[in-house]
């Protein structure tokens, strides 16, 4: 069950990759250099995981330093769920921000390499973006 869970979910964002890229196949050189600056500005799911993690120990800290020592378990927390993802490449959260839409960094990376090729970086323009994204993914 989990595992058609996670490839439904890859295939729902693999459509919105494919969307994404679709809507370039009509613009302009500028058009899609300024999307791919946004892409490169996209935080992927780890830099999302840990950043929301450091946040939450960090407050736990702070808040067990100034407020209650009980708050000292969210530091706790947070460390146990990093050496989680550390050991065994997942932790509780990344479901829920995988479910929210953020991507991995080799999703954001795809749709920066298939703008790229519709851009006519590598090779003359295309015109599906299937084949865009197929090129995109053998890299």
């Amino acid at each position: 069950m989990r595992s058609t869970a996670l490839k439904t979910e890859a295939q729902r964002l693999q459509a919105r990759t494919l969307h994404d890229v679709s809507l370039y196949l009509e613009a302009d050189k500028d058009t899609i250099t300024e999307r791919i600056r946004e892409l490169q500005r996209e935080w992927d799911v780890t830099r999302t995981l840990e950043a929301n993690i450091g946040g939450i120990a960090l407050a736990g800290l702070a808040l067990g330093i100034l407020a209650d020592r009980r708050f000292l378990i969210l530091p706790f927390a947070a460390s146990a769920l990093l050496l989680q993802q550390a050991f065994l490449g997942r932790s509780v959260p990344l479901p829920l921000l995988r479910r929210l839409g953020i991507r991995t960094a080799a999703q954001i990376d795809q749709e920066i390499l298939a703008l790229r090729i519709l851009r006519g970086d590598f090779v003359g323009p295309l015109t599906y973006p299937e084949s865009l994204l197929a090129v995109a993914g053998q890299h």
